[in-house]
C-alpha cells in the first residue's frame, strides 16, 4: 500500500504566530480545504475530559478547527457519546456539563455541543461493518451518523487497554452508543486478585452495573452483569484488580477498529491529534498522571491508520520524563505503551485497521514550518 501522508509542526512559537494559528496552518497544509464543507452539517469528535482530569485537549483547539470549517462553509458540532461508567459524562445532562465546565461552550469555541447518543446513551444508528470480524453491525450515536463530514479532535496520550488513544481510539470507542460500548468491552472483564484486596469498596462505587460485591473483606466479580468497561482497574488504589487476558485486549483493540470502519465509510473524514501532556491512562479518569514524555506537537492526515502509527513513533523517539509512571517502569524496550501496560498491543487495532481498508502503517512525514 502506498505511503500517506502525515503532516506535523512543532510547538515552538514566535510573538507572530501561536498554537492555534500553527494548528490552522498545519491542517490547511494537510488538505482540509480539498473537502466540500458547503452548509455541510460537520461533527468534530473529540473528549471533552472528565471533570478533574487537567490533560485534555483545551476547548481553544477546537475554536480553531471550528472556525476553518465555518471558513470553508461548513456547520461544525463539537460531539461526543455517553460513558458506560459512573461518573461526569454518563448522561447527556451530566455530559453537558461536564463540557461546560472544562471550557466547552458556543461561546468558547463558536459551535454548539451535542451529545451523539442522546440523554440516556440509546440515541443510535445501527451501522453495517464491512467486512467485520467480530461486529456485523456497530451501533453508533445517532448525530455522529447524521453528519456529512466527520473530522476527529485527538489528544493522543496511553491507555491500559488498548496502548494508546489516539484517532483509532477516539473514533471506534468514543462514537459508539452505550451498547456499543458494551459491545465493544464485553470480550474481556477483569477480575479480582484476592490476596491484594484490603475490602475498601472503592470498586462498587465506581460500578455502575451493581456487578461488584465485597464478601468477607474481598471483592468480586458477577461477569454476567459486568459489561468490562474497566472502571474498578482505575478506582481500585491496591492495584487488586487487572485487566482481562491479552486475547481480550486484541478482541477489544479489533473491534474499535471495526467501530471506526462503521463510522468513516462513505463520507468525508479528517483527523488532527495533538501529542502534548501524554498521561499515562485515558482522559476519562478523573485525574491525570505526569506526562509521561516532553510535548511532541501536533500532527494532521486524511488516513487515521499512518496518523496513529506516525504518532505512537514520535512518542517512542521522546526520552522519557524524570519521575513518571514510565519512568518507573520497564522501559528499557523500544514501546513506552508496553512498558506503561504491557498486556496490551496497540499494533493489533493497527494491523486490524489496515485489514479492513481504513489506512497505512506506511507513511511520509511532512514537516509544516
Amino acid at each position: 500500500m502506498e505511503a500517506s501522508k502525515v503532516y506535523y509542526t512543532n510547538l515552538r512559537t514566535t510573538m507572530k504566530s501561536n498554537r492555534q494559528q500553527k494548528l490552522a496552518k498545519l491542517i490547511k497544509a494537510a488538505g482540509i480545504e480539498n473537502i466540500n464543507f458547503d452548509r455541510r452539517y460537520t461533527a468534530i469528535k473529540m473528549h471533552f475530559g472528565e471533570p478533574g482530569n487537567l490533560a485534555y485537549l483545551r476547548p481553544n483547539y477546537a475554536k480553531t478547527v471550528v472556525d476553518i470549517v465555518r471558513e470553508l462553509g461548513g456547520r461544525p458540532f463539537l460531539t461526543d457519546c455517553n460513558t458506560l461508567y459512573i461518573g461526569g459524562r454518563k448522561n447527556a445532562l451530566d455530559h453537558l456539563n461536564s463540557a461546560y465546565e472544562n471550557g466547552f461552550s458556543p461561546f468558547s469555541t463558536g459551535c454548539h455541543v451535542i451529545i451523539g447518543d442522546g440523554l440516556k446513551g440509546t440515541d443510535e444508528a445501527l451501522v453495517p461493518v464491512d467486512g467485520g470480524e467480530h461486529v456485523k453491525e456497530a451501533k453508533i450515536g445517532q448525530a455522529i451518523m447524521d453528519a456529512d463530514i466527520f473530522i476527529s479532535l485527538n489528544h493522543f496520550k496511553g491507555h491500559e487497554f488498548t496502548g494508546f488513544g489516539g484517532a483509532l481510539k477516539n473514533i471506534g470507542m468514543g462514537c459508539g452508543s452505550r451498547a456499543g460500548k458494551m459491545e465493544m468491552h464485553n470480550a474481556g472483564k477483569p477480575f479480582v486478585k484476592e490476596r491484594k484486596c484490603v475490602g475498601c469498596a472503592l470498586c462498587t462505587k465506581n460500578c455502575a452495573h451493581d456487578a461488584i460485591t465485597i464478601t468477607d473483606k474481598k471483592a468480586s466479580i458477577d461477569h454476567n452483569k459486568c459489561v468490562g468497561c474497566g472502571r474498578c482497574i482505575g478506582a481500585c488504589p491496591q492495584d487488586a484488580i487487572r485487566e482481562a487476558s491479552d486475547e481480550s485486549n486484541d478482541i477489544l483493540n479489533k473491534k474499535i477498529a471495526e467501530y471506526s470502519k462503521a463510522v468513516l465509510d462513505g463520507r468525508p473524514h479528517f483527523h488532527i491529534s495533538l501529542v502534548i501532556d501524554v498521561a499515562p491512562f485515558c482522559d476519562c479518569h478523573p485525574d491525570n498522571d505526569l506526562s509521561v514524555i516532553p510535548d511532541v506537537g501536533m500532527f494532521a492526515s486524511f488516513d487515521p491508520v499512518a496518523l496513529d502509527v506516525a504518532c505512537a513513533d514520535a512518542v517512542n523517539a521522546q526520552p522519557v520524563t524524570p519521575g513518571s509512571l514510565l519512568d518507573e517502569s520497564d522501559h528499557e524496550g523500544h514501546d513506552h505503551f508496553s512498558a506503561i501496560s504491557p498486556e496490551t498491543n496497540w499494533m493489533v487495532c493497527i494491523d486490524h485497521a489496515v485489514k479492513l481498508g481504513l489506512g497505512s502503517k506506511e507513511y511520509e512525514l511532512i514537516e509544516v514550518k
